[in-house]
């Protein structure tokens, strides 16, 4: 058992303590994928059935990695008969077996978020609502979260209390878009995301054989990231489990940040009421940051009143003190986070994919994104469009979809005239409301286009009949050929690649090279596949099961690159980066205005709080700006209340915070929600120069005209420094005109050369 040698007491504990529930509370940093994976290698050691198994995840990446690990111990071929993989993969092969007993086709179709929001639109569309009122992404994001919460379209319309707050909301008619949604999707014989656990439940609600089936074949269950689980989730894994108990959930209460999405922070919280005699397994030590920055993330998630306790610690070096920066201005605060980059990296010789700037909305990047491009600092913005959501990909894999499922009614609409076959948007309205009149796919609608009557002329029957002549084709060919061959041939036989050959613009030769790299990408998943021993035949419905299943996390490699990282807080879940910083810590903004209206709300916020802190390995720095435009509109913004919740001796202070707390008081006392007191004050810091920084300026940019008045134009001359209301500290380094037209050149260092005409610059001198 040499693998259990590399564990703590307590990590080899709860990795051999096999038998019925278990909770492990793993803190962050504290090395739970490592148990998890050794607790499921000890498992297969002891004899147990690799197939027995079941292991959900919340990734497939987090699941071929600790699938390859497990690898290293027991061999590979055991390792791959694990039921491992995320939840909707492992109940998307559940489902691929016995959907039929739903009415699905077994080749059944899987609608992304894209797919799912043009259906929902259509639908819109068809009841003439108002778009402006019902927007797609909202009317979508209600039926999720009703699947999520196993409320089906019928369970929706007869709710009330669902029903009035839609009314309320002026949304009534969203149970009607349900159910005519689920209609939808189940005439294309198609589910989305959040079918895949609604179903799964249904499945086993409505056929006890096929529960007990999966109860007895699962012997061992294994959940990660358990904090994150929706009800749906919740519900399938208590029903799998029911029978031999064997259940071990690995998770950390105080890193439960995706309410949002459905997750159900009481899923950890009352797993002792749900196994009574659960055995809990605390991992405390955290093996990733310094124990300054684990001190403070501790001291700050102490104020949560619904968590499990936990004491972590860290056995590293103390490290430096979390630094806190003011800015004057939200550019301001971009030019400090690059500046601070650049100053490390001198003195330090690192890389830059060492650090990360982290925020709490994804408006907040061009700020930085504008910053680091003026200082040539090398970056990524992690979350962009992946790259299975540009269009011709997208184009691709709908032909794709189509040749396996025809009833696919979204993805036949993405490529009936792609590329162009004269197939216009009127003829398919016409169609697809025949389609859906007559409760059919569109595809059997086209099938029998020449014998209805739906005044649709000769010339374009003969284009329709040529589209159904060439899916014909491509039908055939999914299931005779490997899945190399039969998407190259799709490629060709569609024209897309004779299309993007022909387009000689960069953008062009980009598209045509994302179709070749689409094309290797199934060539490498075949060959992958049989390295590992899949001896039968590849086909295009296996690629596509797994690449439909891919998440962000799973297409998005921070470290691919020498580039500073530049991600939302949400985003940053999972990774660690030597240098954090977290930035547009004020209030409304982080905490969200929006999460403020309940306890909870607050909590999940100061949860989020903590996940940032602990990204950190090395040293973590907050920031905030004193000004920021909202809406077109010049907004004082006043320090989170987060900041003061770090217990002071963990926070790198200043030496003139009394003036900084009495200007936080003074801002404070003007929302009726802080109260009279001063929230913030003891925590607060003006910013002071980064050493190392050849910035003249950098130590005097936040210096200020102490009356707190406007100078008068006529008194600035060349050679002062300046404070302007949105550019923050500058200085004047020329002047020309006289009285009204008098005309001041100021170089400021977060925003560049500006030229101001002094009557309405409205600057204050400050030295």
């Amino acid at each position: 058992m040499h693998f259990l040698e590399e564990l703590s007491g307590v990590q080899r504990e709860a990795a051999t303590s096999i038998e019925g529930p278990s909770l492990v509370i793993a803190g962050a940093g504290s090395g739970k994928t490592r148990v998890l994976t050794y607790r499921i290698a000890h498992l297969l050691t002891q004899g147990v059935p690799p197939w027995s198994i079941l292991a959900l995840t919340f990734t497939n990446k987090a699941a071929k990695e600790m699938k390859e690990r497990i690898a290293k111990v027991v061999g590979e071929k055991t390792a791959s008969q694990l039921w491992m993989g995320t939840f909707h993969s492992i109940f998307l092969k559940i489902l691929k077996y016995d959907a039929d007993k739903l009415g699905y086709s077994k080749t059944f179709s899987i609608y992304d978020t894209t797919d799912s929001k043009n259906l929902v639109n259509s639908i819109i569309k068809e009841l003439n609502l108002d778009t402006q009122i019902y927007k797609s992404g909202e009317v979508f994001g209600r039926i999720s979260s009703a699947k999520n919460n196993l409320i089906t379209p019928q369970a929706y319309a007869s709710n009330t209390n669902l029903v009035a707050f839609d009314r309320q909301n002026r949304k009534p008619e969203i149970a009607k878009i349900y159910s005519m949604y689920a209609q939808r999707c189940y005439k294309a014989s198609a589910m989305d995301f959040d079918d895949l656990l609604l179903n799964t439940n249904i499945l086993f609600r409505d056929f006890q054989d096929v529960l007990e089936k999966y109860q007895q074949k699962f012997k061992y269950i294994l959940v990660d990231e358990y904090q994150d689980t929706n009800y749906s989730q919740y519900l399938i894994v208590k029903k799998l489990a029911a029978q031999h108990q064997n259940v071990c959930v690995v998770g950390d209460d105080a890193q439960s940040i995706y309410s949002f999405r459905g997750a159900k922070i009481e899923n950890i919280l009352n797993f002792r009421n749900d196994y009574p005699t659960y055995k809990l397994f605390k991992l405390e030590e955290n093996y990733r940051s310094t124990q300054n920055i684990v001190n403070a993330a501790n001291s700050i998630i102490a104020k949560n009143s619904k968590q499990i306790k936990k004491a972590s610690f860290s056995s590293k070096e103390a490290g430096d003190k979390i630094k806190v920066l003011k800015a004057f201005t939200d550019q301001e605060e971009g030019y400090i986070v690059a500046s601070e980059i650049l100053t490390i990296i001198q003195q330090e010789h690192i890389p830059y994919k060492d650090f990360a700037i982290l925020y709490r909305t994804n408006a907040q990047s061009r700020i930085f994104e504008e910053a680091l491009r003026k200082r040539n600092i090398p970056y990524r913005v992690y979350g962009s469009l992946s790259f299975y959501q540009r269009k011709e990909i997208k184009d691709m894999l709908a032909y794709f979809r189509l040749s396996l499922n025809p009833s696919d009614d979204e993805a036949l609409k993405r490529v009936i005239n792609y590329p162009a076959r004269g197939i216009g948007n009127t003829t398919m309205e016409r169609i697809t409301e025949v389609a859906n009149a007559k409760n059919q796919s569109i595809w059997t609608t086209l099938e029998g286009i020449d014998k209805d009557n739906i005044g649709i002329n000769s010339g374009l029957i003969k284009k329709i009949k040529g589209f159904i002549s060439t899916m014909q084709q491509f039908q055939s060919v999914v299931y005779t050929s490997e899945a190399y061959d039969a998407a190259y041939a799709i490629a060709t036989g569609s024209g897309i690649i004779r299309d993007l050959k022909e387009d000689k613009s960069f953008e062009g030769m980009a598209r045509f090279q994302n179709i070749e790299e689409i094309l290797n990408s199934i060539k490498e998943f075949t060959d992958t596949q049989k390295e590992e021993g899949v001896t039968e035949t590849i086909a295009l419905a296996d690629y596509m099961e797994n690449v439909s299943l891919l998440t962000d996390a799973d297409t998005q490699k921070p470290e691919d690159r020498d580039k500073v990282t530049v991600m939302t807080i949400h985003s940053a879940k999972g990774l660690e980066f030597n240098y954090v910083f977290l930035t547009g810590v004020e209030e409304d903004l982080f905490p969200s205005k929006m999460t403020l209206t309940s306890p909870e709300g607050l909590e999940e916020e100061r949860r989020l709080f903590y996940v940032a802190i602990t990204r950190a390995a090395k040293k973590a720095t907050i920031t905030y700006a004193q000004t920021r435009y909202k809406w077109g509109n010049l907004s004082h913004c006043v320090p989170s209340r987060f900041i003061n919740e770090i217990d002071s001796e963990w926070v790198d202070m200043p030496a003139d915070i009394n003036s900084s707390a009495q200007e936080i008081e003074t801002a404070s006392t003007s929302s009726p929600r802080f109260g009279s007191g001063s929230l913030y004050g003891k925590n607060l810091t003006r910013l002071s120069q980064p050493q190392g920084s050849n910035s003249a300026s950098a130590s005097s940019n936040l210096g200020e005209n102490n009356s707190g008045e406007i100078s008068n134009p006529t008194t600035i001359v060349t050679g002062m420094q300046v404070s302007h209301e949105r550019f923050g500290a500058g200085k004047v380094i020329n002047i020309e005109g006289e009285g009204q037209n008098r005309k001041a050149t100021v170089f400021f260092q977060s925003a560049g050369q500006k030229q101001l005409l002094l009557k309405f610059a409205r600057l204050k001198i400050i030295g």
